[in-house]
């Protein structure tokens, strides 16, 4: 079991090496053509790992907090396979509140995972992340209306909820076929 976890660990690693040398190549490249954009790319760039150097390690240490404190079924309790629709309401609640990048997003979505979170609760919380945040609803508010915003977060609920459960079907149908094909 732990050769097989390690296994797939090991053809993750060699797989995102991959996705990241082919991302350098395409930006080198570019860069040999544009090579009047080569500022605007480094400093962009250099921006972005400060940003992400900033927060990171708090997240990082939010998250190791998170699964210490957080039992595995308290979550399952509520973003779980049972948790039906209060779970994907609890979902959306918890993706709306903060505030920061989507990327913030993606390390705890891992953890609720591991901790027994189902799929369509994932995709409903970094959906909300995502689209549906209550300081950006204020300033929607405040230049589009209040018709706009109701419509807007109406529409988006109803979507991302949708998405989220269809998301997880087609993972469980894929699951299904999956373990027929193989006899198991």
């Amino acid at each position: 079991m732990k050769e097989n976890l390690k296994e797939k660990q090991k053809k993750g690693m060699i797989r995102d090496l991959i996705i990241l040398g082919v991302i350098l190549i395409i930006a080198v490249i570019l860069l040999s053509v544009f090579p009047d954009r080569k500022g605007a790319v480094i400093g962009t760039s250099w921006d972005f790992f400060i940003e992400m150097m900033l927060i990171l390690p708090a997240v990082m240490v939010l998250l190791g907090l998170f699964s210490v404190f957080v039992q595995k079924e308290t979550v399952g309790k509520y973003l779980g396979k049972t948790s039906g629709i209060k779970g994907i309401i609890l979902a959306i609640i918890i993706g709306a509140l903060p505030t920061g990048p989507l990327y913030v997003a993606f390390p705890m979505a891992a953890v609720l995972i591991k901790k027994g979170a189902k799929i369509s609760s994932i995709i409903v919380f970094l959906s909300a992340w995502a689209c549906i945040k209550i300081p950006q609803e204020m300033v929607e508010l405040q230049f589009l209306g209040v018709r706009f915003m109701l419509l807007r977060l109406t529409l988006t609920i109803i979507f991302v909820i949708i998405m989220g459960i269809s998301i997880e079907k087609i993972m469980e149908w894929n699951e299904k076929k999956a373990s027929r094909s193989t006899g198991v």
